[in-house]
């Protein structure tokens, strides 16, 4: 079956069968609360043992954290910095002046050109992802204007804060654990924030679960996966 259009799939990770059940929304905005919107559309299809998982994007843009590229003027630091960012099958990054320039304002000047400093020379010996291990996991989640046709004149951070959300969102839904993940198309899956019910064992599970990324990469409006356990296989 194909997977763009398909509202569930089934996928084995580690000899254990899971369904994926895609949940279509509105495009939300800034200031909903997470908690109301999978009520709206999940209720009746919630049950223990579920997992609901969001999309870091979504997440991100509820918090106002999608910035108009009309409303960043990019410094002489970030026009010379994107420049260096090496091009990836998953999307534009910071290889661009406005989403490196958000890079600079969410994690301070001097991180990022000293992550640049040291990142570019190793990145040339083939040692990939140090610029990003320096710089840290926010500059990481960002996605440049044009990654998303659903954002395709603004720069998207990553979520504030993602883990409290997560928590916050499990609280109001009887203890459901939720996770905030950054999927692409190209097999990366993450878990950037996550419920405290959520274990090290479950976030890996977790990642491979989505890993094919079933809810897609374009305008789907499917900010929602909600992961169910099977116990046996159908």
């Amino acid at each position: 079956m194909e997977k763009m259009g398909l509202k569930e799939s089934v996928v084995i990770v580690n000899d254990v069968q899971y369904r994926r059940h895609m949940i279509r929304t509105h495009f939300v905005q800034a200031g909903e609360d997470w908690a109301e919107i999978i009520r709206q559309y999940a209720s009746e299809l919630l049950q223990e043992g579920m997992i609901i998982t969001i999309s870091e994007s979504a997440v991100a843009s509820s918090q106002g954290r999608a910035i108009p590229v009309s409303e960043i003027k990019p410094s002489i630091l970030a026009r010379m910095l994107w420049r260096f960012v090496r091009k990836v099958p998953y999307g534009i990054g910071l290889r661009s002046p406005y989403s490196m320039e958000m890079a600079i304002r969410e994690c301070g000047a001097i991180r990022v050109l000293i992550a640049a400093i040291i990142g570019g020379p190793l990145r040339l010996l083939g040692i990939r992802g140090v610029f990003y291990r320096i710089a840290g996991k926010q500059a990481a989640m960002i996605d440049a204007a044009g990654t998303s046709p659903l954002y395709p004149d603004k720069v998207v951070l990553g979520p504030k804060e993602p883990d409290r959300v997560a928590e916050c969102i499990s609280r109001a839904l009887n203890g459901l654990p939720v996770a905030i993940v950054d999927v692409n198309d190209v097999g990366g899956s993450w878990v950037v924030g996550a419920s405290s019910n959520i274990t090290p064992m479950l976030r890996r599970t977790i990642e491979a679960v989505l890993k094919d990324n079933p809810a897609g990469q374009g305008d789907q409006l499917t900010p929602i996966v909600i992961i169910e356990p099977l116990s046996k296989r159908d």
